[in-house]
């Protein structure tokens, strides 16, 4: 399984879109992994999870193929996970033209009930609510799908009271990531679920940086020592489980650096935009 982290920071970006507080400043001083658009993982080249309003700025600094992602994993409907007015340029009049393996193809969005009502809304300003290259899956928590060469299974997250937002596991040739953003601590049917898995990679949101412990919808610094404590105590986690930090905002006060100063005790990694790995 190859991860690129084309995303790494929350709603705002950092620096902050119309920010001039002493962090933002400093990001764009020192540039370089300070530098951080809105969160997105592309995940073997044909899955992304979160569709970003930076995606095209993607494309462009990573040189990437987005014709070749087949599959839109979206943990929620908020504009910084999904913006499904892009999407609508995945038409066949818009792309593919010289593409004969992708022209005419369908990708699949899957999600819950509130990211279907976001991109039935596109698809209606954009085309009178008729298509015919978009297919959607309303996902059910607990339950695996299949995913390209992905077996995906949505567990929930907690993040807000209007929407069941979620977080997904990911699991292919015996290796397994769990990607969970936009979260505060994981509720208990998560973690009960999390008993019979075996984690390689646990990406977390720390929203508040090391500021704050994170109260409800987000994590910080001390709240993913928690959940990285009790996946440890569940046993699915182990000493050979990679954790990893993101989904950074301004408001945690810390730029790059700083952020590895603080997270290295813990032995958390802290990602950057364009960071890779390979399961």
């Amino acid at each position: 399984m190859e991860l690129k982290y084309l995303g790494t920071a929350a709603y705002e970006g950092f620096p902050g879109l119309f920010c001039e507080c002493e962090a933002c400043k400093m990001a764009e001083s020192k540039g370089g992994k300070n530098i951080r658009t809105r969160t997105s993982m592309l995940i073997n080249k044909d899955t992304l999870i979160d569709f970003s309003p930076d995606a095209y700025l993607h494309k462009l600094k990573y040189n990437l193929n987005l014709a070749k992602v087949r599959h839109f994993v979206i943990t929620h409907s908020h504009s910084d996970h999904f913006n499904p007015l892009d999407l609508m340029a995945r038409c066949e009049g818009n792309y593919a033209h010289f593409d004969a393996e992708n022209k005419g193809s369908v990708v699949e969005v899957y999600g819950n009930d509130k990211v279907k009502a976001c991109l039935d809304q596109a698809i209606q300003i954009e085309f009178g609510g008729n298509q015919s290259f978009i297919g959607y899956t309303q996902v059910v928590p607990f339950t695996t799908y299949e995913v390209g060469t992905l077996k995906v299974t949505p567990l929930l997250a907690q993040h807000q009271t209007d929407e069941q937002s979620l977080i997904y596991l990911i699991e292919e040739d015996g290796k397994t990531l769990l990607y969970g953003n936009d979260t505060g601590i994981f509720p208990e049917e998560t973690f009960e679920y999390l008993k019979t898995v075996k984690l390689d990679v646990v990406s977390l949101d720390c929203t508040h940086g090391a500021k704050h412990r994170g109260g409800y919808g987000h994590l910080g610094l001390e709240s993913c020592v928690e959940v990285k404590e009790r996946l440890l105590e569940i046993g699915s986690a182990t000493e050979n489980t990679t954790f990893i930090l993101t989904h950074f905002s301004h408001n945690g006060g810390l730029c790059h650096e700083d952020l590895e100063k603080q997270a290295k005790p813990y032995q958390f990694v802290v990602s950057y935009d364009g960071m890779e790995l390979a399961l």
